[in-house]
This record gives C-alpha cells, sequence and structure tokens, in this order.
C-alpha cells in the first residue's frame, strides 16, 4: 500500500490497511492509523499523530514547523483524530512553545483545498471549513462549525460551537455559539437555524436561542444586563446555558 516511489521513515508507525502515494513524505517519528489514505506529493512532517480512516489529498503539508518568530527547533505535536477528509494544498502546523506546544484537530471534520491552520490551534468534531479558510495561532473552533470560504480568524479568537460565517468573514472577535457572522470585521447575523434544524435540535431550543439573541444583540442592553436576562429567559434550555457560558469566558470580546 506504500508506492514505491514514496520515501516513509524507518521510525515511522503506519497502522493496518494505510496508504501512501507517489512522492509522498513520511517523515520520522510519525504514526497513522489504519485505513488513512495519504495521496500523492503529500508530505507529513515529524511528531504527527494521525488517527484511523482519513483521507489527506494531495500536496498538503501536514505537521510543518509552527510559523513562530521565537521557534528553534523545540519538539511540538500536531494531533489529527480520526475520519477527516483533508483536502488539496492543505497546510496544518505543529504547536509552538509560546502555547501549549500542540495542534489538535478531531473527528468527522471536512478541511476544503486551500485550509490553513497555525499553530496551538484547536479543532472539535464534525467542523467544515471551506476553501481557503485561515485560522491564526491559538484558535479555537467549537463542534459543527462551519466557516465559510477564505474566512480569517484573527489569532486567540474562538468560535463557538455550530456557528457559522458567510464568505469572506473576517473574525477579530469570538463568535458566540449557534450565531452566524460575516462581513469585515464579522457582524452577527441571527442565530444559525437552518443548520441547527438540519442537526437535529429541537424546536423549542432554536425558539430559546432567538429569545437569547435578541436580548444579546437588538435589546439595546449592556452586555452584563443582556446575560442576566439570557439566563432568565433561558432558564431550563441547556442552548442557552452553552451560549451565556461562552460570552462571560471571552477575554476578547464578542461579535457584537
Amino acid at each position: 500500500m506504500i508506492d514505491q516511489r514514496a520515501i516513509v521513515d524507518a521510525t515511522a508507525v503506519l497502522g493496518s490497511g494505510v496508504t501512501v502515494g507517489a512522492f509522498s513524505i513520511i517523515e520520522p517519528h510519525v504514526t497513522i492509523g489504519d485505513n488513512t489514505r495519504i495521496d500523492a506529493h503529500t508530505i507529513v512532517r515529524r511528531n504527527s499523530l494521525i488517527g484511523e480512516d482519513n483521507h489527506i489529498h494531495s500536496f498538503c503539508s501536514i505537521g510543518d514547523d509552527p510559523q513562530f518568530s521565537g521557534y528553534e527547533g523545540e519538539e511540538t505535536f500536531l494531533d489529527i483524530g480520526h475520519r477527516n477528509q483533508i483536502r488539496e494544498f492543505c497546510t496544518l502546523n505543529r504547536g509552538s512553545p509560546a502555547g501549549t506546544g500542540r495542534t489538535s484537530i478531531g473527528n468527522d471534520n471536512f478541511l476544503m483545498a486551500y485550509v490553513h491552520i497555525a499553530h496551538d490551534s484547536g479543532l472539535g468534531n464534525n467542523i467544515t471549513l471551506a476553501n481557503a479558510v485561515s485560522l491564526a495561532g491559538h484558535v479555537e473552533i467549537g463542534d459543527g462549525a462551519t466557516l465559510g470560504g477564505f474566512s480569517l480568524v484573527h489569532q486567540f479568537c474562538r468560535i463557538g460551537q455550530h456557528a457559522f460565517t458567510g464568505i469572506g468573514t473576517i473574525c477579530l472577535k469570538d463568535i458566540p455559539p449557534f450565531v452566524m457572522a460575516a462581513g469585515h470585521s464579522a457582524a452577527p447575523y441571527g442565530i444559525n437555524v437552518r443548520g441547527l434544524r438540519r442537526r437535529g435540535f429541537d424546536a423549542e431550543s432554536v425558539t430559546a436561542l432567538q429569545r437569547a439573541y435578541r436580548h444579546l444583540y437588538r435589546s439595546g442592553l449592556d452586555l452584563k444586563a443582556a446575560l442576566a436576562a439570557i439566563e432568565s429567559d433561558g432558564a431550563g434550555f441547556p442552548v442557552v446555558a452553552t451560549l451565556a457560558a461562552f460570552v462571560k469566558s471571552s477575554t476578547r470580546g464578542i461579535v457584537r
């Protein structure tokens, strides 16, 4: 399953059913799980841990050095979970000594062509990053989020679970869970109703989130008063508690 024109270091650990295409390079201290497919002309750098049933398409750079000016060759890491689709020309960098030292990709994610994920960033599960999305360092993306093509996310920003960005969105602050945002810089445009319904959220929870959105963005209340109204009105709805907790924990501030 390894093309004779590929180069695989002797210290690399390849699971059962792994495929490595022509002219791909697997560097030292790489682990690749069962049934993962590495297409032609891809490089997997050292200290990359890749799970099972992934498909990494051609011309990707997986686990290269962090784009961090203070990097001096320290041992840092990239973790990729299971069942991810990583399309052509994606670049995923290892962590940096200035952060956790580890970049993490969860399970069942779809990274379209030319996606860039910088050092120390973390993705959850079931995330879609459309073509040419770029994440700066230390970015966090929650489960089920969708970022439209050419979206850019500033370092240390967080995108909450099931959030959505339109094409070309520039995120300079956090986007709360379940919220749609678009523009330069990003502005809120309601709750991601269609996405939530598609993922099986019940009508009562969606309605509760819409009420919470109105308190947060349309009421004219300051943030403290809006949060109090959200927690009072949305008591008993876990999705509203998730939204409120995210807003409270934001250090960069939220789009508003």
